[in-house]
């Protein structure tokens, strides 16, 4: 179990504080490679959307069916679900278009003027965007978390596909506080930090549920984590990998996705 806790707060810390790559991705590179972008960001939804109907969602079931009775466990595993797409539809609508983490930007936008623009409004923008984030990846958080505790061959996956969808973020926070100071060290610190919400998430997870932890709060968290990823698949990645998309490119990640997922739970079973 203490390996376990281990692994799990650091594959939840590893996947919160990938926003700080597209940070620095930002900073760096002179153009936003779409292609590996688009395919990147399909791959992430293809194993967040197979793992939580494949394995989440029915791990779930069988914990609530267990502890409740076959009626009663049904209920309680789509009413989870279902509670867990609210939950993040809820932090979405409450989050305006500007602040929005579903509002992408590229590389090039930061490239697209040496000069910074000394715009207070837009220095509120970038850092109402970096909270924006912090908020939005909270529940991540608690979702890589639970998973990775209850079985590390799921959290593994699921912590790289979070990582891989925090890339993006990172350049929507970094873009606007550039312009607005001119400094890629604030820029990339707000953007590193926004991630941190991710291994607190864990942390509260850890001390609020965990104590309490049985089979119906496993089941309930479970099929909410379920939700939450199908939510963030469907609403985020795949728009934003269309958005980059070349091709189809997004659709073969998503395949290529589901079929490493389903290989990979095969593999440790």
């Amino acid at each position: 179990m203490a390996d376990n806790l281990l692994l799990a707060f650091g594959l939840t810390l590893m996947a919160g504080l990938a926003t700080g790559i597209g940070s620095i991705l930002a900073f760096f590179t002179k153009t936003t490679n779409t292609k590996f972008l688009s395919l990147a960001l399909g791959f992430s939804a293809g194993v967040m959307i197979y793992v939580s109907m494949i394995e989440i969602f029915v791990k779930a079931k069988v914990a609530l069916v267990g502890a409740l009775d076959e009626t009663l466990g049904n209920w309680a595993t789509v009413g989870g679900f279902f509670g867990g797409m609210l939950l993040i539809a809820l932090i979405d609508k409450f989050i305006p278009k500007q602040g929005n983490p579903h509002e992408l930007k590229k590389v090039e936008d930061m490239n697209a003027s040496s000069k910074a623009v000394q715009d207070s409004a837009l220095l509120k923008m970038g850092t109402f965007t970096a909270l924006a984030i912090a908020i939005h990846n909270f529940p991540e958080g608690i979702a890589t978390f639970t998973s990775a505790l209850q079985d590390p061959a799921l959290g593994i996956p699921i912590a790289i596909a979070i990582a891989i969808h925090n890339i993006p973020e990172g350049i929507a926070v970094s873009v606007p506080i550039y312009f607005a100071t001119g400094d890629k060290k604030k820029a990339f610190k707000l953007s590193f930090l926004s991630g941190l919400a991710e291994p607190i998430g864990a942390i509260v997870a850890y001390f609020l549920l965990m104590p309490f932890l049985n089979d119906i709060i496993f089941g309930i968290i479970f099929s909410g984590v379920a939700g939450i990823m199908v939510f963030i698949s469907l609403d985020e990645l795949l728009p934003a990998a269309k958005k980059y998309d070349e091709a189809h490119i997004s659709i073969y990640g998503l395949i290529a996705g589901m079929v490493v997922m389903a290989v990979s739970l095969l593999l440790v079973i």
